[in-house]
């Protein structure tokens, strides 16, 4: 009996209990009403709700006279061995060993699908993330934004929403202006712009683009400007996407500003459609000769220009053309994952949704990520100013790192201990999970040799109380799951798979699986497979949540 049955078993006794008190009332009690707790001592039963507390007023009654009512019937319920009221009106339930052990078979039938949910469906998400500008190597802050974006799709998407990741090219604008100047004065061999960009990096970059184009420098004035940008912008947005997939970030779109910008065959823009759509709406206004709107409409702190008196448009616009352009491609939710300096953007962007005509509070998220350092990370030799991901990776491995950065929420400023992160001991989180799914898989080999297979599962065997404890724990990985969807934090899925793999190496101690010397292969040693397979399954599924490999030897 999982969390969701149990639930319909208290729903199927409450609701005939509340209309028998309340006829011709309907309490209207649904499920999403009852909350389940794992109560933190295991000798008060399995599951605990407080159901009745939570309904004794409307009912007209006392909350532990209300209880007992409640554990009376849902004692009948098969499954279930015994309930019983603590303090003013908690309902403590302990299920039948048979009935909890079967959890088991279902996750390793369900395979990589355990731990799949329905909470998202008919959710249409938009997830932004990382969006560096293409003029450099991306560096520790966006090592960040991309461990966490990720790994918020992925749970997003095992929660059944319609997901697509979207990188943002910030390809127009001066700095692009900057970044092909800084690559032209490598290639004549002149020294870097006074406000050009340093770093070796733009020297390989100069050499890669003259190995592609080895006349490029027959070419002049805004001829030669053009194309060397446009060459090195190609090189370098190449070497973003392939660091991105090296560290296992993988992106449905990338998403040009130039195609904001760019007119069509009558001259117009996505950014002049969005002006007039924003004024369409009403928000839009005009003061001595500029373009404004009326931002402060949905709580932004001022008005926002969006096309200046001399007929430039400001960055504004091209938020407001992109964000129009999100919703025109069917994404009703947009979710933005922006850097600490970036805060300002927070009730700009909500002002914005607002102006198109959307609801503020539930069609866009605005998730601001802390800084992260790194103990002992020397700064980039090819960047000169920054400590690159590629470096990183390198260093510390994808896997540490990916785990480490979406341990913690993203709103925590964060120092990673390198020394830590390489060591092969339980006092590294990475490796602590790593091990017990390894563990996992070692045991299954060692059981094959020895003659135990999975041909036989008694699920009512399975009485040891760290058989109850690693049972239970597994149960919560599809709400765990869901929660981190739901509220946008992946960490939660590290600190439940550091829990299931402490409960995992305890039942590992005391509970065995291959009998001793001659003892003959019981059904016990089998279904005790069944236990352990079921939960490489949950490990192995929380870390592919997380972007991290779950290696079968360590």
């Amino acid at each position: 009996m999982n969390p969701d049955n149990l639930t319909a078993s208290l729903l199927a006794v409450v609701t005939p209990i509340a209309e028998q008190r309340r006829p011709g009332e309907p309490l209207g009690i649904v499920a999403s009403d009852i909350t389940l707790e794992r109560p933190r001592n295991r000798d008060h039963g399995d599951w605990a709700t407080n159901i009745a507390m939570k309904l004794a007023r409307s009912l007209g009654t006392n909350p532990r006279e209300l209880a007992a009512e409640i554990a009376g019937g849902l004692g009948q319920t098969p499954g279930i061995a015994s309930v019983e009221v603590a303090g003013p009106g908690f309902i403590n339930i302990r299920l039948e060993a048979a009935a909890a052990g079967l959890l088991a078979k279902q996750i390793v039938e369900a395979g990589a699908a355990f731990g799949a949910n329905e909470t998202q469906r008919g959710a249409s998400i938009n997830l932004e993330f990382v969006s560096a500008n293409p003029t450099g190597p991306l560096h520790i802050g966006h090592t960040r934004w991309a461990a966490l974006g990720d790994s918020i799709g992925r749970v997003l998407a095992a929660s059944g929403a319609t997901i697509v990741r979207e990188f943002y090219i910030n390809d127009a604008g001066a700095q692009m202006e900057r970044f092909g100047g800084s690559v032209l004065a490598a290639l004549r061999g002149e020294p870097t712009p006074e406000d050009g960009y340093p770093g070796e990096y733009i020297q390989v970059l100069a050499e890669r683009v003259r190995a592609a184009e080895p006349d490029i420098l027959t070419l002049e004035g805004d001829e030669l400007l053009a194309r060397v940008t446009a060459r090195a912008y190609e090189l370098q947005l190449g070497e973003i996407r392939e660091s991105l997939e090296k560290f296992n970030v993988h992106f449905d779109v990338w998403f040009s500003e130039l195609a904001l910008q760019t007119p069509d065959a009558s001259g117009r823009s996505l950014v002049d459609e969005a002006v007039d759509r924003l004024r369409e709406q009403g928000h839009v206004y005009d003061d001595e000769g500029a373009v404004w709107v009326r931002t402060t409409d949905f709580g932004d702190d001022r008005d926002r220009v969006i096309r200046r008196a001399n007929g430039v448009y400001t960055y504004f616009a091209a938020d407001a053309a992109y964000y129009l352009n999100k919703g025109d491609r069917g994404f009703r939710h947009k979710i933005y994952l922006l850097g600490a300096d970036h805060h300002g953007y927070v009730h700009r962007l909500k002002a914005l949704a607002g102006a198109a005509g959307d609801d503020p509070d539930a069609d866009i998220e605005v998730l601001i990520g802390q800084l992260v350092s790194i103990n002992g990370a020397r700064l980039s030799k090819r960047a000169g100013n920054i400590i690159e991901l590629d470096d990183l990776r390198e260093w510390l491995g994808t896997d540490a790192l990916r785990y480490s950065l979406a341990r913690y929420p993203a709103d925590s400023p964060l120092t990673l201990d390198p020394e830590l992160l390489q060591k092969r001991t339980n006092d590294n989180p990475v490796f602590y999970v790593q091990y017990a799914h390894a563990r996992t898989h070692n045991v299954a080999r060692n059981a094959g040799a020895s003659g135990v297979d999975r041909s036989e599962f008694a699920p009512e065997l399975l009485v040891h109380e760290t058989e109850s404890a690693l049972l239970g724990a597994l149960q919560e990985f599809p709400r765990t799951v869901a929660f981190a969807a739901e509220v946008r934090e992946p960490h939660r899925i590290a600190r439940y798979l550091e829990e299931l793999a402490g409960l995992y190496h305890r039942w590992y101690d005391l509970c065995r699986i291959i009998p001793l010397s001659d003892d003959p292969v019981e059904a016990v040693h089998r279904t005790r497979l069944w236990l352990n397979d079921a939960t490489g399954q949950v490990l192995r599924n929380g870390l592919d949540l997380l972007g991290v490999a779950a290696p079968e030897r360590m």
